[in-house]
């Protein structure tokens, strides 16, 4: 039996009705989204719910709401008695990853990452940034392509490398815009520009990351149970004060998922469940490897299923 890891989708995967149908059939999960409440001071789960959509899409929102909407599925997961070997996080979803491997208590997770959402709005006033997502391009010529953007003194830089033919770049406007010419001049089937409301993930947020550092000061981060890998360099990270570095780096540094996925192949792992809303990182992993199994589990009838395809193999 190979091993398993836990992922946990980022910022984009949310989607109004969230966790509704855990919360009705589940009191203790009930209990637990409204934790999240209590924690923040303002409905999450109404929002969550009911919407409105323009209202969960707000970053300082839709972080909270994956996080805990991960960590309701995770708990309920974990009681058909499945446990991860490593745990790994897209972006936002590094959070989950390291509440999931105990470094962090639920609670104190929701709030740091609603704060998370906080600064990053705040970063960069709106329309002053943006992000474009890359499709067919060679990441040594896209790395070098934003480079001579850059160095004309446009801030540009490759965001998230999700998966093979697939980057993300991000920076300020005239950067991005820019850099999705030269892109198309150089050979890549589409540049998209994104729906987001700030360049997460590129130097413009690093005045963010040092506030960010206080929020984690705040949170208690403890070690991990079990390694997480950190989107920063693709590393299995456990103990506290790494864990913290790394979150901290991880706002303005590129998301390595591709790098991610290929690290827990190469540690063994076979099964991925992506636990939380969407199959957003399922697409991506697959695209990885082709032949890795991927499960997404996201409300009862796939955590059943799921637990109990695992538990046959188990026996």
């Amino acid at each position: 039996m190979g091993k398993i890891a836990f992922v946990f989708p980022g910022q984009g995967s949310q989607a109004v009705g969230m966790g509704k149908s855990l919360a009705e059939e589940h009191a203790a999960i009930k209990e637990l989204l409204h934790q999240a409440d209590e924690r923040l001071g303002y409905s999450l789960t109404d929002i969550m719910f009911n919407g409105p959509e323009e209202k969960l899409t707000l970053t300082s929102n839709a972080q909270p709401a994956l996080l805990a909407h991960s960590m309701a599925v995770l708990k309920r997961f974990e009681e058909e008695g499945i446990v991860p070997d490593f745990t790994a996080g897209h972006s936002l979803g590094e959070y989950s990853a390291l509440a999931a491997a105990g470094a962090i208590t639920y609670e104190n997770a929701v709030w740091a990452v609603h704060e998370r959402g906080n600064l990053m709005e705040a970063a960069v006033p709106a329309g002053e940034g943006a992000m474009a997502a890359v499709l067919g391009m060679d990441r040594a010529e896209l790395e070098a392509a934003v480079a001579e953007v850059a160095a004309n003194g446009h801030v540009v830089a490759a965001a998230n490398f999700n998966c093979p033919g697939q980057i993300v770049i991000s920076g300020a406007k005239e950067g991005v815009e820019q850099a999705s010419a030269l892109l198309k001049e150089k050979g890549a089937k589409r540049v998209i520009p994104l729906n987001v409301s700030g360049p997460f993930h590129s130097p413009l947020m690093e005045p963010a990351a040092e506030k960010l550092r206080t929020v984690l000061e705040k949170a208690n981060i403890q070690s991990s149970r079990v390694p997480v890998i950190a989107n920063v360099d693709a590393q299995p990270v456990t103990e506290a004060e790494a864990i913290k570095e790394n979150l901290v780096k991880q706002l303005y540094s590129p998301v390595l998922w591709e790098d991610s996925v290929q690290a827990l192949l190469d540690a063994g792992v076979d099964t991925f469940v992506e636990i939380g809303s969407g199959t957003v990182l399922s697409g991506l992993i697959k695209k990885v490897n082709r032949r890795v199994r991927t499960i997404a589990v996201s409300d009862e009838e796939s955590i059943v299923k799921a637990a109990a395809a695992l538990k046959e193999e188990t026996q």
